[in-house]
């Protein structure tokens, strides 16, 4: 999709007319539905996405596992698939997205010029390196030293939170792959919760009580 000004001026208010007349004339916007692999993992990255609306998921893979490192909300941006982008090298990590999104794309060989160039575009790209080293240093201390009902009880919270809704439509075997952990584990992990009158399994999902 082309774009104009006034459709990524409202997600971008610190920006000036300049740098939003630069980016809408280099970037281009991308509707995409749920569940579809918007970076692939090992693939060398031409665009850079910001997600406007919607939300993605981002994980990284190891000997066939999967971890979910973090979430991409509105108007933020994968800094794996920047950096990737930026020293021209594979993606080390895919993303998904969790619901329809759309996506604003810019390119990977443009930014480099763009960042050294206008200071809001370099802060808004050095927030989310910041946002991301602290979600990441989360999910290691989680994963070396957080309890899994503990682990699992906030996963649930957080993307609760992110996705607006209290009972989330959720497979034992998708929040396995997500956490890194097998689908027997979550099974017991859940029913523990339940009994701590946390959550509630309804055959509608999982509610968060």
């Amino acid at each position: 999709m082309s774009l104009d000004v006034a459709e990524i001026r409202p997600f971008f208010k610190q920006f000036n007319e300049e740098l939003l007349s630069v980016i809408a004339a280099s970037g281009s916007l991308h509707n995409a539905p749920a569940g579809i692999e918007i970076l692939r993992e090992g693939q060398y990255v031409k665009v850079v996405p910001i997600v406007l609306q919607g939300l993605v998921k981002v994980f990284t893979r190891t000997e066939e596992k999967e971890l979910l490192l973090y979430y991409i909300d509105s108007a933020q941006s994968c800094i794996m698939s920047f950096s990737a982008g930026l020293t021209q090298s594979p993606s080390r990590v895919f993303a998904i997205t969790e619901e329809p999104s759309l996506l604003l794309l810019l390119p990977a060989d443009k930014l480099t010029g763009w960042i050294r160039e206008y200071t809001a575009l370099n802060e808004l790209f050095y927030q989310q390196y910041n946002l991301r080293y602290i979600e990441m240093l989360d999910t290691i201390n989680s994963l070396l030293f957080g309890k899994m009902d503990y682990r699992l009880y906030n996963y649930l919270l957080e993307k609760g939170r992110l996705k607006g809704e209290k009972v989330l439509d959720l497979r034992h075997k998708q929040i396995a792959a997500e956490l890194g952990t097998a689908r027997e584990v979550i099974t017991r992990v859940l029913k523990k919760l339940e009994q701590e009158g946390k959550i509630k399994q309804t055959a509608t999902g999982i509610e968060i009580i």
